[in-house]
């Protein structure tokens, strides 16, 4: 790579946002520079162990970030080729409609959006069949109005899942097949068939997928996007800051770290950013020149507020018969998403999370001990478990923020009782539930597993919000097609633009979006 080599479009981050984005601009001939930080996840056993991947956390960025009060803490980021969606569970929900308006919580207001549903909804149907996302359309009670059913038949429940299903459903709820993201081909048993890619094991939840069957950016968009000449990727290249020109309009020159040590600079005519939310943010704050001094595309003072990561707990029920699932995330619920019968406001949604093995469950045991009877080992636990992900809305506080200190480490402070009423409700109606549902009333456990071992600041794979769009430049960073206010050719499209959450995983808002911001550089590269 020279430094005077110009392209028409870089690329910072390849995961949901950026590498869906490198995906839909590849076949118009530009060219596309994609800037990864990290490299090709390694493939070996060690991705499917439970130790590995969540006891020892071997994949996780060795790095630190520092809360309000000063303390580190390990944040949950992984830096590879398809960005943190090689650890995603693949569960690729729409937020609702009512999302997009204003939401009144029971701790203050989600705002709108700048956009309404029905501007995404072409780009929701585009995403759910380019990620190959199995599920059905009308199931869900609270889902928006669609304008193609999913291309492929949801992931059929395994026995004990299918009778948690009908037993919801006799309780006049209204369980639905989660949408998910898998390359899988169904018998007429719901078993994988020989040339199914996907296996339906226990290892998609929080697990990269040995055999790429997984619906991650980098099998789904990145590769792909590199077999056309005119797309090129730098893997383990750290950009550290973009440079403009003397008016401060136009990015004239993005400076990364590679991996030799080398400092090298890149240009283009259009610069877009995709490194995840805190990191989108601080690229932008370490960026401030004399034209921006609080940071790029911050004339607003917005970049690094408002920062979201859902309110969310990790739980596991114990059944009175053994659960012998294997591929476990295929159901959810969002009855009470928009409220309930005694509970005016949102409570959230609850959706199945992949099975717990023995080693996860003995690496909660110092947590657990005593939680549970004699009789109830951990290896007995392990096969009885049913594993819960409640998820509830954050609201995006100004004070919750990322900033930058003089020694250039990140600062993430947030409030951790932003809105938490309402999913402690959402755990109370489950936990109500767990007798009609085969389930021992006196356990549920947290399983902080998940949740980077209970710290809640920690679990940052849902970050969000840090670099909202909108119409007024005064309250918002980016416009709505997600260019920045202040500058005529940045962009940002990961999930940095949320101006609020909803309570469903926001990979497949990313992604959508991305493919909606890709429609428009694409016209205006034209």
């Amino acid at each position: 790579m020279a430094d005077d080599q110009h392209y028409d479009v870089i690329i910072i981050g390849t995961g949901a946002g950026g590498g869906t984005l490198a995906h839909r601009l590849a076949p118009t001939g530009k060219r596309v520079l994609i800037l990864e930080r990290g490299g090709y996840l390694p493939r070996e056993r060690d991705n499917w162990d439970s130790t590995a991947v969540f006891v020892k956390g071997k994949y996780r960025a060795p790095e630190f970030w520092y809360d309000k009060h000063g303390n580190q803490f390990p944040p949950e980021v992984n830096y590879y080729v398809g960005g943190n969606t090689k650890f995603y569970g693949a569960a690729l929900f729409r937020l609702r409609p009512e999302d997009f308006g204003e939401l009144r919580h029971h701790d203050g207001v989600s705002p709108a959006w700048p956009i309404r549903y029905e501007d995404l909804e072409p780009y929701y149907t585009r995403a759910e069949h380019l990620y190959l996302v199995h599920g059905r359309h009308g199931e869900d009670p609270t889902g928006g109005p669609t304008s193609a059913q999913y291309a492929y038949p949801p992931v059929a429940h395994e026995a004990r899942i299918q009778q948690l299903s009908d037993d919801l459903g006799k309780a006049g709820l209204h369980p639905f097949h989660l949408p998910i993201g898998v390359n899988l081909t169904q018998d007429e048993n719901g078993r994988a068939t020989h040339d199914s890619v996907c296996i339906r094991c226990d290892r998609v939840d929080g697990f990269p997928c040995l055999v790429g069957a997984k619906s991650d950016a980098q099998v789904i968009c990145v590769d792909p996007a590199l077999t056309y000449d005119n797309v090129t990727m730098v893997t383990d290249a750290n950009v550290r800051r973009l440079e403009t020109d003397p008016t401060g309009r136009t990015v004239t020159r993005v400076v990364a770290e590679l991996r030799n040590g080398v400092t090298e600079g890149f240009s283009a005519d259009i610069v877009v950013v995709a490194a995840g939310a805190v990191n989108s943010a601080v690229l932008l704050l370490r960026s401030a020149n004399d034209k921006h001094p609080a940071g790029l595309a911050n004339s607003s003072d917005v970049v690094g507020r408002h920062y979201m990561r859902h309110n969310n707990l990790a739980l596991m029920a114990v059944s009175k018969e053994p659960n012998p699932t294997r591929f476990q995330k295929t159901l959810a619920l969002n009855d009470w998403y928009l409220g309930a019968d005694d509970w005016e406001y949102p409570l959230g949604g609850i959706q199945m999370l992949g099975k717990s093995d023995a080693d996860q469950i003995h690496g909660e045991a110092p947590r657990w001990a005593g939680a549970v009877t004699p009789d109830l080992p951990f290896e007995v636990l392990a096969h009885h478990a049913v594993d819960f992900w409640l998820c509830g809305e954050d609201l995006p506080l100004p004070e919750s923020r990322v900033t930058l200190d003089k020694d250039d480490a990140i600062h993430l402070a947030l409030d951790e009782k932003n809105n938490i009423a309402g999913l402690k409700r959402l755990q109370h109606k489950l936990r109500g539930m767990l007798g009609h549902l085969g389930m021992h009333e006196d356990h549920l456990l947290s399983h902080s597993i998940y949740l980077h071992k209970g710290m809640p600041i920690g679990a940052t794979a849902h970050q969000a919000g840090t670099v909202r769009f909108g119409d007024d430049p005064q309250s918002s960073a980016l416009d709505v097609n997600c260019k920045a206010h202040d500058l005529d050719n940045l962009y940002v499209v990961d999930t940095s633009f949320f101006p609020s959450i909803g309570a469903v995983n926001p990979s497949l808002t990313a992604i959508a979006n991305a493919l909606r911001v890709g429609d428009h550089i694409a016209d205006r590269l034209s």
